[in-house]
């Protein structure tokens, strides 16, 4: 009897032991083992300078294309591709044998009439003075005056000609217009080339200062005005000085204004024509060169959280709120159409302490997850730390 008891007792212990140790003792290593480490963040209140952002297309102060202003081959090419050159410059050299000949053409007919004028006037000056002898008519005399004037247009009309022929020899070297950088070269030495050519020789581009152009909706024009209570030039001069982000994602080291807002919307895509200026001193920007405007708006006593913590379903910005219980839950937040690229201003759905994912949304973590939250500060130090 007594040596079942102790076979009783002893079951009973082991049964003790293994709840102990299955149950008891193993519940928190399970909830350690499900639980994932992701940076999480606090939201608070903060002031902060947001960008909105504008494509926008870099264009040279002045892009001049250049063309002959007369036919002929090309017999030279004196620059090159991205070569910067100064007003008056020569470009290209024309084929010049047919306009030399055209000028000694028209010299010879030029010395031509000049001879035909000195005829005249020797004719005219006998004409009058038999005239006033009487001994020839009036008629007579008239002629001879009329074929002076015949031939001094003659002479004019021959040195008009030499002008225009010496003109079209000059025409021959094709100079720069303005100072500026030479674009692309499509046609070299032996091409044919002219006025009506379907590519120019090229293009000059003067880009000690550029344009930055982007478009402003209807909504952006409007807003500018103050609905109207101000007009769009005392506006754009209100405005603060823009960044050009380039394609890189750099940030130009120099800052531009806007100079121009057109006053006309594109019915066809209702936005409204943007110029800002750049200055180019060093000659990094291009015609053609593109990326992002950024105008700076400061903001006060806003919500911001990384835009790395939100996803989008259907239109809909979603963020992972960590509850008490240590439960990833989503839930749906408005956020302000004004970014920097890289946070959001938050409207509506959160609540200034609340803990929010930052890190993993959409992949590591999912609707119920069970999460250890390091705080996004700490596991960024920590990230550099390694690096």
């Amino acid at each position: 009897m007594k040596q079942s008891k102790k076979l009783v007792l002893g079951v009973s212990s082991l049964i003790v032991g293994l709840c102990f140790f299955t149950s008891c003792g193993g519940e928190k290593p399970q909830q350690a083992s499900g639980a994932q480490q992701v940076a999480t963040l606090t939201v608070g209140i903060g002031s902060t300078e947001l960008n909105s952002v504008y494509p926008t297309t870099i264009k040279g102060k002045t892009d001049i294309e250049i063309r002959p202003q007369v036919s002929g081959f090309i017999t030279r090419v004196l620059v090159d591709e991205g070569q910067r050159v100064r007003k008056g410059q020569a470009l290209f050299e024309i084929d010049r044998v047919q306009y030399e000949a055209a000028v000694r053409m028209a010299e010879a007919s030029v010395a031509a009439a000049k001879a035909q004028v000195s005829t005249a006037q020797l004719t005219a000056d006998n004409k009058r003075k038999l005239f006033e002898k009487n001994i020839i008519s009036d008629y007579e005399y008239q002629t001879s005056l009329l074929s002076l004037q015949s031939a001094e247009a003659a002479l004019k009309q021959a040195q008009a000609s030499l002008v225009n022929a010496k003109k079209n020899l000059s025409y021959a070297t094709v100079v720069a217009p303005s100072d500026g950088v030479v674009g692309t070269i499509p046609n070299r030495e032996g091409s044919l080339a002219g006025p009506s050519s379907m590519q120019p020789l090229t293009t000059i581009s003067d880009n000690s200062e550029v344009y930055a152009y982007f478009s402003f909706n209807e909504k952006d024009v409007i807003e500018m005005t103050n609905n109207g209570t101000r007009t769009l030039q005392e506006a754009i001069k209100e405005m603060p000085e823009v960044k050009l982000r380039l394609s890189d994602g750099n940030i130009y080291p120099l800052t531009g204004k806007v100079s121009t807002v057109s006053g006309v919307l594109d019915v066809t895509t209702g936005t409204a024509s943007v110029r800002a200026l750049f200055a180019n001193t060093n000659g990094m920007l291009h015609s053609g060169t593109t990326g992002n405007i950024l105008i700076p708006q400061m903001t006060d006593s806003v919500m911001m959280i990384p835009q790395k913590a939100t996803y989008e379903v259907q239109n809909m910005k979603y963020v992972y709120v960590v509850n008490d219980s240590n439960i990833a839950h989503s839930r749906i937040i408005k956020v302000s159409p004004i970014s920097d690229g890289a946070n959001y201003v938050v409207t509506e759905g959160l609540k200034v302490g609340e803990v929010i994912v930052t890190e993993g949304v959409g992949t590591k973590v999912r609707e119920g997850s069970l999460i250890a939250p390091a705080q996004a500060a700490a596991t960024e130090e920590k990230a550099a730390e390694n690096k």
